[in-house]
């Protein structure tokens, strides 16, 4: 009764996923974008996607929040012709739109410490105000269906099939893959169902387990899923984990980030969070291609990036041994 339930719970995202999908197009001319002009790049969408990783590692939300935060923020980069100036706000504010989504209240964190931690350079009145106008442009779908969803129903069924507990799929080490896939625009174009399920499928061939490689292909056929998307999406899921996998072995680190400062240096973030400029007023048509190069200036371009050190599970055993000794090799 429970793997009926699961494929039913199954279909029914499937036909919505559909619904939460990035505009293609947009994602299209986001990567045919210069890094110099006047538009958002990928690679500046991608050096804020793992800052968002971070930043999500840093106040312990789930991977449900980091996922959710990247689907929003695509789908609205996506849809509105943005300035790399705004880019750091409005990607903080999709990570604390879907925090109050998917978190307990009390661990939600306030505008000011995302702001604080963040180091980028805006207000609380500008986070408000952009959280204001995603949330209007995307119609108030805050909630969506993603790879995460599909990740954790293949998972269930998998379980309420699998015979051998020895080959038990890894939950967590699955998600750590999807976010480092995140992490590039080009997964943004595939149909979260199929991601998920190409994550699957590699981590099954690497436990070489011919019993959950057999449920795996059922899921396939039921959600009419062809051969030849799912090759597509392997191959770059694979290429995507020989290059983010690490030689180091250490296991991932859950427990939540904790900066230690002095108090001089807390005094100085204190007092540099205050003095920065605010954002100029943020109108309807904020991203009107009638406004000057000049103007188009990322203002996080001289912040410290978070995104050298990301989430802790970005590295270690949660990549595959085969494609760390490929990627050696190579």
């Amino acid at each position: 009764m429970e793997a009926i339930k699961l494929m039913k719970e199954l279909k029914s995202n499937l036909d919505q996923e559909v619904h939460y999908l990035p505009k293609e197009t947009g994602l299209s001319l986001i990567e045919s974008t210069q890094e110099n002009g006047t538009g958002v790049s990928a690679k500046c969408r991608d050096a804020r996607v793992e800052d968002l990783w971070s930043l999500t590692s840093f106040f312990g939300y789930s991977t449900q929040t980091f996922v959710l935060a990247i689907n929003l923020l695509d789908r609205f980069i996506a849809m509105m012709k943005v300035q790399p100036r705004y880019l750091a706000c409005i990607s903080i504010g999709c990570l604390h739109i879907a925090a109050r989504v998917t978190e307990e209240e009390c661990k939600v964190s306030s505008s000011h410490e995302l702001i604080r931690i963040s180091q980028c350079k805006f207000t609380v009145s500008d986070l408000n105000r952009m959280e204001k106008i995603i949330s209007e442009k995307l119609n108030f779908q805050l909630k969506a269906v993603t790879a995460l969803t599909f990740l954790h129903l293949y998972h269930a069924i998998a379980l309420s099939h699998t015979s051998n507990r020895k080959d038990v799929l890894n939950l967590d080490k699955l998600e750590a893959q999807l976010k480092a896939c995140l992490c590039r625009i080009v997964f943004s174009k595939a149909k979260p169902s199929v991601l998920a399920l190409s994550l699957l499928m590699l981590e099954i061939e690497a436990l070489q387990s011919v019993e959950l490689l057999e449920i795996a292909q059922r899921i396939q056929t039921h959600l009419k899923i062809s051969k030849a998307d799912l090759a597509h999406w392997r191959g770059l899921v694979g290429q995507c984990m020989r290059e983010y996998s690490s030689p180091e072995c250490a296991k991932p680190d859950h427990k939540k980030l904790v900066w230690i400062v002095s108090r001089r240096t807390a005094q100085n973030l204190h007092s540099s969070y205050r003095s920065v400029p605010e954002l100029p007023t943020i109108p309807e048509d904020a991203w009107d291609e009638s406004e000057s190069e000049d103007s188009s200036e990322d203002l996080s371009s001289g912040e410290e990036s978070l995104s050298s050190s990301l989430g802790s599970d970005a590295e270690g055993h949660y990549f595959p041994s085969n494609f760390r000794s490929r990627a050696r090799r190579q």
